[in-house]
C-alpha cells in the first residue's frame, strides 16, 4: 500500500492524471487490503469491506476511462466517505494500537473526502475557465497517496500483531 501512495503521489501531472491509472492503483490497494482482511481473525468482514469499496472505485475508473475531472473526483469523494465510515465501524470493534490506526485510517479518509468537496467547490470556477490545472490535479493525486499510507501504516500494525498472536 505504502508503494501504492508512492505511485499515485508521482503521478505525472504535468499530462494530467488518466482514469486508467487511479483506477489502476485503486484495483491494486483494494485487492491488498481484500487479501490482508481475509487473514483477519477479528473484524474480517468490515476489513473485506473496505477493500472491496475500494475494488469498486477502481473498477469505476477502469471501465470509464474517459471521465472528466468532476466525475472523477465524485468517485473518490464517495470512496473515501464510504471508507471512513466502515473503517470508524471497525474501530469500535477492535483494541489497543490496531483501534488506534484504524481510527486514524478512517479520519484521513473522512478529511481527505471533506477537503475535496470544499476544494472542489472552490476549484470549480478555476477548472470552468481554464480546465483541470495542475495544480487542482496535482492535490487530487496527493489525496490518493495519503488515504493509502494511512491504510498502509493500518495494514502494517494489524500484521504486526497478528504476527505476534495479539488480538488485535
Amino acid at each position: 500500500m505504502i508503494v501504492l501512495s508512492a505511485g499515485a503521489a508521482l503521478l505525472p501531472v504535468e499530462k494530467g492524471i488518466s482514469g486508467g491509472i487511479i483506477g489502476a492503483l485503486l484495483l491494486a490497494a483494494g485487492l491488498i487490503e481484500l487479501g490482508a482482511g481475509s487473514l483477519r481473525r477479528e473484524t474480517r468482514d468490515l476489513a473485506m469491506l473496505a477493500g472491496a469499496v475500494t475494488v469498486l472505485a477502481g473498477l469505476l475508473f477502469l471501465l470509464n476511462r474517459e471521465s472528466k475531472f468532476f466525475p472523477t473526483v465524485n468517485i473518490v469523494i464517495g470512496w473515501l466517505a464510504l471508507r471512513s465510515i466502515i473503517l470508524g465501524v471497525k474501530s469500535r470493534r477492535v483494541r489497543g494500537s490496531v483501534r488506534t490506526w484504524t481510527s486514524v485510517a478512517a479520519a484521513t479518509d473522512c478529511l481527505l473526502a471533506l477537503v475535496l468537496i470544499v476544494g472542489v467547490s472552490l476549484s470549480s470556477v478555476v477548472v470552468l475557465l481554464f480546465g483541470p490545472t495542475t495544480a487542482v490535479v496535482a492535490s487530487f493525486a496527493w489525496i490518493v497517496a495519503l488515504s493509502f499510507v494511512a491504510t498502509g501504516l493500518l495494514l502494517l500494525e494489524v500484521a504486526s500483531c497478528e504476527r505476534e498472536g495479539a488480538r488485535p
